[in-house]
């Protein structure tokens, strides 16, 4: 594989200087301002990330003050109370978008978010404390213990809360793949540990956020 001054010196060229390739890249949140994010609002992004999966960005945006208003503020302790009766109703509600499937996953990622709580005081001190170095390990985690967060939920979501993390999108496939590192997005252990060990690889060379590792990746594609 590449070694990050390669990586560096290739995006440099193509933004054409530091500061131009700075502006391009992400900020992850601190330690600090994840475990200040409220159980809430981590259930909240939870639940846009599945209602995203597969629809329209846009769409889902929109509509999301409704989705606040019929989840209670997407407080966990409400939600996970929330049985089958009350998620037919939601299903009669054209304000919302009525899948049940995920309709259904909302509660139950509530009683994941109320169970971490518990455990580590809050979901975001949970985050928070999760080390980068293995990033895919909390991937894993998120789909064993929460609903429809599988596939490339779990990262998506840790990268709306700001958590750091690479994101294996297809840029991000595709140059790993021209590294010969994969030869399809990662799904089995021995391609994740692969793709976890290669961006620590980087991140030790660099210095640099999982995200922005990640981005820097997908700009050596060539569209």
């Amino acid at each position: 594989m590449r070694d990050y001054k390669w990586l560096h010196e290739y995006c440099l060229n193509r933004f054409g200087s530091s500061a131009a390739l700075e502006a391009q890249l992400p900020v992850p949140r601190t330690a600090e301002q994840l475990r200040h994010i409220s159980d809430d609002r981590y259930l909240s992004t939870l639940a846009l990330r599945v209602f995203r999966a597969g629809l329209k960005h846009s769409v889902v945006d929109v509509k999301w003050p409704v989705f606040e208003e019929v989840f209670f503020g997407f407080d966990p302790e409400k939600v996970v109370l929330m049985g089958a009766e009350h998620l037919e109703r939601l299903m009669q509600d054209a304000r919302i978008i009525r899948h049940l499937g995920k309709l259904k996953s909302v509660p139950r990622n509530a009683q994941m978010v109320l169970d971490i709580a518990h455990e580590y005081g809050s979901f975001g001190a949970f985050i928070a404390q999760w080390p980068v170095t293995d990033i895919v390990g909390l991937w894993k985690y998120l789909a064993k213990h929460g609903h429809q967060l599988g596939g490339l939920s779990a990262p998506r979501f840790l990268r709306m809360v700001g958590k750091d993390t690479f994101v294996p999108s297809y840029d991000v496939v595709a140059a790993l793949n021209a590294q010969k590192l994969v030869d399809k997005a990662p799904t089995s252990l021995r391609d994740l540990a692969i793709v976890q060990n290669a961006f620590n690889q980087w991140h030790a060379e660099s210095g640099r956020p999982m995200c922005q590792l990640s981005q820097m990746l997908a700009f050596t594609v060539n569209h």
